[in-house]
């Protein structure tokens, strides 16, 4: 089966709309989200300007982070490369310290090179700054991250800025609005609740956004996710998710308003998603799909494209890099990309094909969770490749105060019971190869890998992960059972050579 990388060439992946309408671009990325909004058939959190957004946009239902963690899933938005292409191996603040390398080009440097206005507001996360170079920002880097990520009206304000700036140059523009909800914060700041849910909330002592009107959830009404313990502190946790979930969707909102205000929502092509999945067991470091399968909502102002309609195509967020490329009609000969531009699919569905993939890459989230993995997906099985499988699956740092983990952790030292579909030791160790059918096992419990009726289906999607590793030039695709020797009499050559451990 050949894969399915592009090259971006002159007239490859232009959509023919005749004299289009679309000038500007806005990308909305969440942080942590799932699917808690209306427009997925979450039934208690309300997200009214999510959903109305949706009805008039095109709904991705198999749509996939190649990285499920913060800086590795945005830098792959913004190069349109894997971590292990990029750089971006982990997390880039502090003691992580991962950057990509000097030579990748972001979509901020290639645009500003086509006289596109690029700016950022929110939660940026990405390095160097050299590599990531917008040309209006408001960012962690110049404010704290809950003022430039959970305030809303100060967001709004820096957004209303950028549009004039905008207006002014009489340029296209590229703006990315990067929230930092619904992420935790209960490790760094429990005085604002688990999610910060109580940060700018108007309660005593909390301080006031005012342009966020709390949404308040009983969670003795609420069902928990599937891949979670049914417990009433989970349920807990989901009610506090919810409440920051509304400042998230009112924050969108203020967003379109604002364009809406400068006129841009006639000529503006408008994308959400989010960067990962949500900070639970089985959800955000994890290629599970918890951790991987986003929500996504493409609008386009063009005539004529599909609207309030779902899709069912295999879409992976690093197709979003050639479709702003496309959207502004750029086109190059020096990138080969995994992703492919999504623009065709605003005015036809394309046939089903349950062949079609989406593949992941990670290694790192902080730097002393070493688990790296690959991982290919289709719409039907999962095969995923734990490459250091002899270790304990590792857990960062906010999921292991959170009070779910801990929850788990205790009755599982105790020996009690836990109303969980996994347990803590099977999640803790995990098989080098995992093959899963999500139709049958969304959970992803039974490995299929052993079962003599997958085993030719199983090998042909290794050995398409492992192509792909290869035309992705993985530094990690002989391991962990060999040495990739590329270099001196192997550099016409490069190969795997064994380490021998098939016969210890």
């Amino acid at each position: 089966m050949t894969l399915r990388l592009i090259w971006l060439v002159a007239g490859c992946f232009c959509l023919c709309y005749g004299e289009s309408k679309i000038r500007n671009t806005l990308l909305l990325v969440a942080d942590d989200a799932g699917f808690e909004m209306g427009a997925y058939a979450n039934k208690y959190v309300q997200t009214p300007n999510l959903d109305s957004l949706a009805k008039k946009s095109l709904i991705f239902n198999y749509a996939f982070t190649s990285a499920s963690s913060c800086s590795p899933s945005r830098a792959q938005i913004l190069t349109g490369l894997p971590s292990h292409q990029n750089g971006m191996y982990g997390l880039h603040q502090g003691v992580h310290h991962f950057n990509v390398f000097d030579s990748v080009k972001s979509l901020p440097n290639v645009l500003r090179e086509h006289n596109v206005f690029t700016g950022i507001v929110g939660k940026k996360h990405v390095g160097p700054t050299e590599n990531f170079k917008f040309d209006y920002e408001q960012t962690e880097e110049h404010h704290s991250i809950n003022q430039i990520g959970r305030n809303i009206t100060n967001m709004k304000l820096y957004v209303r800025k950028f549009l004039q700036q905008a207006k002014e140059s009489n340029k296209p523009f590229f703006l990315v609005v990067a929230f930092h909800d619904p992420h935790r914060c209960g490790h760094i700041t429990p005085q604002f609740g688990e999610f910060c849910e109580r940060w700018g909330s108007g309660e005593i002592g909390m301080g006031t956004i005012p342009d966020w009107r709390p949404i308040y959830y009983d969670w003795r009404n609420l069902e928990v996710p599937y891949y979670l313990p049914d417990t009433e502190i989970v349920k807990q946790e989901i009610a506090a998710q919810y409440l920051t979930t509304s400042r998230l969707d009112q924050g969108v909102g203020l967003m379109l308003k604002e364009l809406e205000s400068f006129g841009f929502d006639k000529d503006t092509f408008v994308m959400y998603t989010s960067d990962n999945g949500p900070p639970f067991p089985g959800g955000r470091t994890n290629f599970y799909d918890a951790g991987i399968k986003e929500p996504m909502i493409i609008f386009s102002p063009e005539n004529g494209v599909r609207r309030n309609q779902v899709t069912a195509s295999m879409t992976s967020l690093l197709d979003i890099y050639p479709t702003v490329l496309d959207v502004f009609k750029i086109t190059s000969n020096l990138t080969k990309l995994t992703g492919k531009t999504l623009l065709p699919l605003l005015t036809q569905e394309p046939p089903t094909n349950d062949e079609d993939a989406v593949f992941g890459s990670q290694n790192f989230h902080e730097v002393t969770m070493m688990y790296p993995m690959r991982m290919i997906r289709t719409r039907r099985f999962k095969v995923i490749h734990n490459l250091n499988h002899n270790s304990f699956f590792p857990i960062d740092q906010d999921l292991y105060t959170s009070p779910t983990f801990q929850e788990i952790l205790n009755t599982t030292i105790e020996k009690k019971y836990l109303p969980w579909a996994r347990d803590l030791k099977s999640y803790y160790l995990r098989d080098e190869w995992q093959m899963f059918d999500t139709k049958v096992d969304p959970m992803e419990k039974q490995n299929l890998v052993q079962k003599p009726k997958h085993k030719k289906l199983f090998e042909t999607l290794k050995g398409r992960l492992f192509d792909w590793q290869m035309d992705t030039n993985d530094p990690w695709r002989c391991s962990p059972h060999g040495v990739l020797e590329e270099t001196g009499i192997y550099k016409e050559n490069p190969q795997c050579l064994t380490l021998g451990h098939e016969s210890l």
